[in-house]
């Protein structure tokens, strides 16, 4: 299957992203949990795709200076990195804009918060506290090693992890979403072959769904790396 039309069209336009493997990120806003968890996940990883020949790109929804904040937190490199104003790529490509509710993005979001039109929110809320014997462990602090051993992912460790996002996009709230008209909308991940096709497809359905594994969300890169 090739790739879809807007998306090549916007990879002819980007200094490198024409021909060979490519990986590219349809993130939602920049302040939103995933873009953030997805962006930490695939950081230490970026040497890994480059050494197998795989160019990323990521493409969010803000502007310059919620850019710059969101990769130096994350760690994520400013030049894999485009922001956009508006959604209008991920409009054309038809990702899921969120639940759509009278009264403007906000009730919508709240709502998807608690898993409504959100499929898979709260399961993956509940893991972040419960733990995840499947899941690679996120910190190394004693506290964790004393409560529930190394090695994987302990209980309450993802919820922590999220917390410091929270706290680092909540006290940051104009520079990573400088408009809350696009809080809802979700985003994608598309790996393409040197002729266009795809190798892989992921779009999100809701809230904490960047990943179909989001116990190790890299993982459908492994049969290429």
């Amino acid at each position: 299957m090739q790739a879809p039309a807007p998306l090549l069209q916007r990879l002819q336009s980007t200094a490198g992203m024409q021909g060979g493997r490519r990986l590219v990120l349809l993130l939602s806003q920049l302040g939103d949990f995933d873009s953030m968890e997805y962006a930490q996940a695939l950081a230490p990883e970026l040497p890994r795709l480059e050494a197998a020949g795989i160019r990323t790109l990521a493409i969010a929804i803000g502007d310059e200076a919620g850019a710059e904040r969101f990769c130096r937190y994350t760690g994520f490199p400013r030049g894999a990195l485009e922001v956009e104003a508006e959604p209008t790529l991920h409009r054309q490509l038809g990702l899921y804009q969120g639940l759509q509710t009278p009264g403007g993005p906000w009730p919508g979001l709240l709502l998807m918060c608690a898993g409504i039109g959100s499929p898979g929110t709260l399961a993956e809320v509940l893991r972040g506290y419960t733990g995840d014997r499947s899941a690679p462990q996120r910190l190394s602090t004693p506290l964790f090693r004393m409560a529930g051993g190394e090695g994987f992912q302990r209980p309450f460790e993802l919820a922590t992890v999220r917390l410091r996002n929270m706290s680092e996009v909540l006290g940051n709230w104009r520079t990573y979403v400088p408009r809350d008209d696009f809080i809802t909308q979700r985003g994608a991940t598309y790996l393409l072959e040197s002729d266009d096709s795809l190798l892989y497809c992921h779009q999100d359905r809701g809230m904490l769904g960047f990943s179909e594994t989001m116990n190790r969300p890299l993982s459908f890169l492994d049969p290429f790396l």
